[in-house]
């Protein structure tokens, strides 16, 4: 058996997808041993209550001023000695752009390298095999650790999540965080008012690519991604272009998603954005060139001009919606 612990991805005390994953991950490969979860934050302790729905046998909480952003740096330190209290054999984190720092961070203040971005992992014998998706997906490299804790971070939206039903034991962390341990202060969140899903938890997203022409034209994916209630996705290409921001970007630098919809309009399907798309349920390609990768993988293909397309597609949904 091995003795695993997880950091908790969550928003205001509402735990993120990518988190059950983690957990559930971390549920098979301790086996019988005890699963301990970690929750920092403001809203730790209602994240915390939901837990047990994922394998989380114990949860240790903490709540502090200091922590709301808790993937901040801020949290190194406290993650750290609870990480030394416990003594895990392994240390399970997303792999999500707010976890990479804090991530980092914990691995120095304990001396180990981290195995970060695996899309598979198993316990073999008491000993942890992560696979990383390598060259664009062309190649998984099988890696072990020797060092302990072993520290990974899993990919999102590659997992499958696996309910259990657990009595979950709750504890709170006492730490005093000094002035040396405030490294950020977060000062202002602004979302721009943003009302479309997360990206990674959009169960619907629409995509542009440099098909789409120019920046502009994106107003006609985000006003079908409006009506669909869907997110607005980008390739590369659109985000070195600067079209559009980094944020949005899907891809193998980018984002992983798995949406139960994928609409893909004038992405072209090179192997690095398919690299981040392979989960989704139902890929839908527009495209102007019938001979397009994308049209490989996709469940439905539409040749033509996606300024056209798109457009008369809002025009016949919202006909649909008035005679449903």
């Amino acid at each position: 058996m091995l003795k695993v612990l997880i950091f908790v991805e969550h928003k205001k005390g509402v735990i993120k997808k990518v988190t059950a994953e983690t957990l559930s991950v971390g549920k098979n490969i301790a086996g019988q041993a005890p699963l301990t979860a970690v929750v920092f934050g403001a809203g730790a302790k209602n994240a915390a209550s939901c837990l047990a729905k994922y394998g989380a046998d114990r949860v240790i909480v903490f709540e502090s001023e200091y922590l709301t952003n808790p993937m901040s740096k801020n949290a190194a330190k406290p993650l750290t000695d609870i990480i030394t209290q416990e003594q895990p054999d392994v240390v399970l984190f997303p792999h999500t752009a707010v976890i990479k720092e804090l991530l980092a961070a914990v691995s120095a203040n304990l001396g180990v390298s981290p195995i970060v971005d695996c899309v598979a992992i198993e316990n073999s014998d008491e000993k942890l095999v992560c696979c990383r998706s390598v060259y664009a997906g062309k190649i998984v490299a099988s890696l072990k650790s020797n060092q302990k804790p072993t520290i990974v971070s899993l990919r999102p939206n590659i997992f499958q999540i696996i309910e259990h039903s657990v009595d979950t034991k709750i504890e709170e962390f006492s730490f005093r965080m000094n002035a040396t341990d405030i490294l950020t202060t977060i000062r202002e969140i602004s979302c721009e008012g943003k009302t479309r899903p997360e990206l990674m938890e959009a169960k619907i997203i629409v995509a542009g690519g440099r098909g789409m022409g120019c920046a502009e034209n994106f107003v006609l994916l985000e006003q079908l991604a409006d009506f669909l209630g869907a997110a607005v996705g980008a390739s590369r290409s659109v985000v070195d272009a600067e079209w559009q921001p980094q944020c949005i970007q899907i891809g193998q630098t980018g984002k992983t998603v798995a949406p139960e919809l994928y609409i893909a309009c004038g992405i072209s399907g090179a192997i690095q954005h398919l690299a981040g798309i392979y989960s989704s349920k139902t890929i839908v390609a527009i495209n102007s060139d019938p001979d397009a990768p994308i049209f490989k993988i996709a469940d439905y293909g539409i040749v033509g001009d996606v300024r056209e397309i798109v457009p008369a597609l809002i025009l016949e949904l919202k006909k649909a919606k008035q005679s449903s």
